[in-house]
């Protein structure tokens, strides 16, 4: 094998702790909501700019609560805003956790793939003699256009055709 970006490995006890963490984030998160792409398109944003402008307004309702109207729940606009930063840190987090968890897929894909592709090359020069010709045709699949493949059905069909009237 000449690539080899990644070489790991689970074992079944650390992969019944990972699903075990897993069901807890699950559980823990409860909370989360999905929202549909329509409910998201109609949601006011708050970027940037506007997450100033938001945490400069709860500090003024927060130091002036006697102009608000007793329907205003500033107690839950606070949880909000503590929920929110509590749930970024650990959104970093996992985020993190998640591009090496793509990263990992994809090395080890491309390992996968890479190394496929010169066993196979290896296959097309040691298959002839080893009696191997049947599984690198099944092999080749992989590499045929879509011209090829046509061209090639064209030429059995009519071989198949002849063999079945004979």
């Amino acid at each position: 094998m000449s690539q080899n970006i990644i070489d790991i490995t689970f074992e079944d006890e650390a992969l019944t702790d990972i699903d075990g963490a897993l069901d807890t984030l699950n559980a823990r998160f409860g909370g989360l909501v999905a929202l549909d792409p329509v409910k998201r398109r109609r949601l006011h944003k708050m970027g940037d700019k506007s997450e100033a402008f938001c945490r400069l307004a709860v500090d003024v309702l927060t130091s002036n609560p006697q102009i608000l109207p007793p329907t205003f729940d500033l107690a839950a606009l606070k949880r909000d805003v503590a929920a929110l930063d509590a749930l970024r840190a650990r959104t970093v987090l996992v985020m993190r956790l998640y591009q090496r968890m793509l990263d990992t897929e994809m090395a080890l894909g491309s390992d996968i793939m890479s190394n496929s592709v010169e066993g196979y090359q290896l296959l097309k020069l040691a298959g002839k003699s080893g009696g191997l010709d049947s599984l690198r045709k099944q092999l080749s699949v992989r590499f045929k256009t879509k011209r090829a493949r046509g061209e090639q059905e064209e030429e059995e069909e009519p071989a198949a055709e002849r063999a079945a009237s004979a």
